[in-house]
C-alpha cells in the first residue's frame, strides 16, 4: 500500500503522522511511504532522516492526497485536505466529528474510509489511541492554567503551590479518566489544593486509592460542582464521552459565583467543550475571558510538545497503520472488532453512533459497511 504522511497544517500543529521510525517499519513490511516535504521539522525530523527510512518525499499535500491510498495524519483535515479526499481513500487521524458538522459533512460527501483514533477501542473499554494525548493534555491543562492564573495574562496572580505561609491555589478538576488522573498528579506535584470530581464510583475508589489525603475524590452533581467552583482558582474540564459531544457541565450562570481572574481550562474542547463558555481557540491567541473568567480552550494542546505527543502517539497507531495497510482496511477492521469501532465515515454513510445521534445522520453500523 502506498501511505501518505502530509504536513499538519493546523494553527501550531507541530506533530506529524508518522515518525522516521515508524516509516522504517512500514517500509520493512512492503510498503511505501509518501511524506510532504519538512513534515517531521516540528519534532526534529527532517527529510533527510525521513529518505534515510525509506520514504519520498514530495512536495505540496496535493500529490500526497492524490497519490496515496492511505492518508496518516494527527488532527482532523481541514477544508482544503477534505477537498482533496477521494473515494474510496483510508483517512486514518483523529476526526472528532460530533462537534464538527461541516467536516462531517465533508468527508460523507468525500465518499472516503475515515478511521479515527479516538473511537479506537481496547479490551478493557478503553480508548488506547486516546490515551497519550489525554495524558499529554491532562499534564499540560494545569501548566497552561498556571500559566493563565498570572496577573500578566489576565488572572487573579495565584500561585498554585503557594509558599510557606500562604494557601495553595485550589484547583478543580471535573472528570477522572485519563485526562482528569494526569491533570490531577500534575497539581498534587506540585502542592495545590485539588478536587477531582467523578460520577463512577470506581473511578472514585481509584482516585482515593492513588491519591490519599492528596486529593479529595467527589461524587459529581451539580450543587457540588458549582459550590467548589465558585471558589476554585483553576477549574479544568476533563470530560469524555467516547464519540459524543461532551456535556456542557458549567453553565454561565455558573461563572457568576466565580472569582475575578480565575481560569477554566476545557481539555474536552475536541469535543465541544464541557464548559457553556466554550469555544475553540488557537496557541496564537490562547484565551479569553467571559464574565471576568479568564478560559483556555486550545483544541490541539499536545501540538505544543509535538515530539513527545508525536512519539508517543506512534507508539500506539503504528500496529494498526501496519494492519489496515497489510490487510486492506477491510479485512483489519474484520479481524479486529477494536480497530472496527474506529470507523467513523464510509463511502458517503456514518458508521460511529454517536456522531449520528449528535448530528442526525442516519446510523450505518460498520458491520454493514464491511458486508457491502
Amino acid at each position: 500500500m502506498l501511505i501518505g504522511v502530509p504536513k499538519e497544517i493546523k494553527n501550531h500543529e507541530y506533530r506529524v503522522g508518522l515518525t522516521p521510525e515508524s516509516v522504517s517499519e512500514l517500509v520493512a513490511h512492503g510498503h511505501n511511504v509518501m511524506v510532504e516535504s519538512e513534515a517531521g521539522l516540528g519534532i526534529g525530523a527532517d527529510n533527510a532522516l525521513y529518505e534515510a527510512a525509506g520514504a519520498q518525499i514530495v512536495d505540496g499535500a496535493a500529490t500526497v492526497f492524490g497519490e496515496a491510498d492511505m492518508i496518516v495524519k494527527v488532527k482532523e483535515p481541514q477544508a482544503g485536505e477534505r477537498a482533496m479526499l477521494r473515494d474510496g481513500q483510508i483517512l486514518f487521524t483523529y476526526l472528532h466529528l460530533a462537534p464538527d458538522p461541516q467536516q462531517t459533512e465533508d468527508l460523507v460527501k468525500s465518499g472516503a474510509v475515515c478511521i479515527a483514533y479516538e473511537t479506537v477501542t481496547d479490551a478493557a473499554g478503553g480508548l488506547p489511541l486516546l490515551k497519550p494525548m489525554s495524558q499529554v493534555a491532562g499534564r499540560m491543562s494545569v501548566q497552561a492554567g498556571a500559566t493563565a492564573l498570572e496577573k500578566a495574562h489576565g488572572g487573579r496572580g495565584v500561585l498554585l503551590g503557594g509558599v510557606p505561609g500562604v494557601h495553595p491555589g485550589k484547583v478543580v478538576v471535573i472528570g477522572g479518566g485519563v485526562v482528569g488522573f494526569n491533570a490531577t498528579q500534575m497539581a498534587v506535584g506540585i502542592h495545590a489544593d485539588v478536587t477531582v470530581f467523578d460520577t463512577n464510583p470506581s473511578v472514585l475508589e481509584k482516585l482515593e486509592n492513588h491519591f490519599e489525603s492528596r486529593a479529595k475524590a467527589i461524587h459529581s452533581t451539580r450543587a457540588a460542582l458549582e459550590d467548589h467552583i465558585a471558589s476554585a482558582d483553576l477549574v479544568i474540564g476533563a470530560v469524555l464521552v467516547p464519540g459524543a459531544a461532551a456535556p456542557k457541565l458549567v453553565s454561565r450562570a455558573m461563572l457568576a459565583n466565580m472569582k475575578t481572574g480565575s481560569v477554566l481550562v476545557d481539555v474536552a474542547i475536541d469535543q465541544g467543550g464541557c464548559f457553556e463558555t466554550s469555544r475553540p481557540t488557537t496557541h496564537d491567541a490562547p484565551t479569553y475571558v467571559v464574565d471576568d473568567v479568564v478560559h483556555y480552550c486550545v483544541a490541539n494542546m499536545p501540538g505544543a510538545v509535538a515530539r513527545t505527543s508525536t512519539y508517543a502517539l506512534n507508539n500506539v497507531t503504528l500496529r494498526f497503520a501496519l494492519a489496515i495497510a497489510g490487510k486492506g482496511w477491510r479485512q483489519a477492521l474484520a479481524d479486529d472488532p477494536h480497530l472496527r469501532n474506529g470507523l467513523n465515515v464510509w463511502n458517503g454513510a456514518v458508521t460511529c453512533q454517536p456522531v449520528a445521534v449528535d448530528l442526525g445522520y442516519e446510523y450505518l453500523p460498520a458491520e454493514a459497511a464491511l458486508a457491502a
